[in-house]
C-alpha cells in the first residue's frame, strides 16, 4: 500500500512492499529521507529537483514522485529490462504490473522477481539473497554519494553521509 508525503513543491509516495532496501534515498538526501523520525520523508527539507533525482535512483519503484511546482515529471523513452547478476530484473520505462490481487499499477521503474521465491510477486523482495539464487546479469550500480545541489558544485566532505571525500 502506497503512503503519500506531500510537500509544497513535490509529493513523494512510498510502497514498502516494493522496497528492496538498497537505501538510495537515505544516501541521496538524508535531510529528506530519514528512518529515525516520523514522518520519515519530509519533502520540504530539500529542493524539488534534488528530491526528484533521489526518487529516480530508487530501482524498485517503491518511491515515486509527482511535481506540484510545474517541474518535469518522470518519463522514459521506451522500456529497458536489465537482468541483475544473481538478482532481479530491473525494468525502467512505463510499465503496467498486475499484482496478485488483480490490481494493475503503472510504474516508471520496478525490480521484478527472477528467482521465483518472492513473497510479493511479481516484485523482488530480496528472497534471491536468502535462497542463494545465481544467474548471469549486470552488476547493480549503487549511488554512494548524495545528490549534488547544482551540476557545477562539488559535494563537500561534510555533505557526504559516509564522511568520505569523493
Amino acid at each position: 500500500m502506497r503512503k503519500v508525503y506531500r510537500g509544497k513543491d513535490i509529493e513523494v509516495s512510498f510502497d514498502l512492499d516494493l522496497c528492496v532496501h538498497v537505501a538510495e534515498c537515505l544516501r541521496g538526501d538524508p535531510k529528506v529521507f530519514k528512518l529515525d523520525r516520523r514522518p520519515w520523508i519530509l519533502t520540504d527539507e530539500g529542493q524539488a529537483d534534488g528530491v526528484a533525482e533521489v526518487v529516480m535512483r530508487c530501482p524498485s519503484g517503491a518511491l515515486l514522485f509527482r511535481r506540484l511546482d510545474g517541474g518535469p515529471q518522470e518519463s522514459h523513452a521506451g522500456t529497458t529490462v536489465t537482468p541483475i547478476r544473481n538478482g532481479p530484473l530491473h525494468v525502467i520505462g512505463t510499465i503496467q504490473v498486475r499484482r496478485d490481487d488483480g490490481t494493475v499499477e503503472t510504474l516508471p521503474r520496478a525490480t521484478l522477481c527472477r528467482c521465483g521465491h518472492s513473497n510479493h510477486m511479481p516484485f523482488c523482495d530480496n528472497q534471491h539473497i536468502k535462497v542463494g539464487f545465481q544467474a548471469p546479469g549486470m552488476p547493480f550500480k549503487i549511488h554512494l554519494s548524495p545528490v549534488r545541489p547544482r551540476e557545477d558544485e562539488p559535494i563537500s566532505k561534510s555533505a557526504d553521509p559516509r564522511g568520505n571525500g569523493l
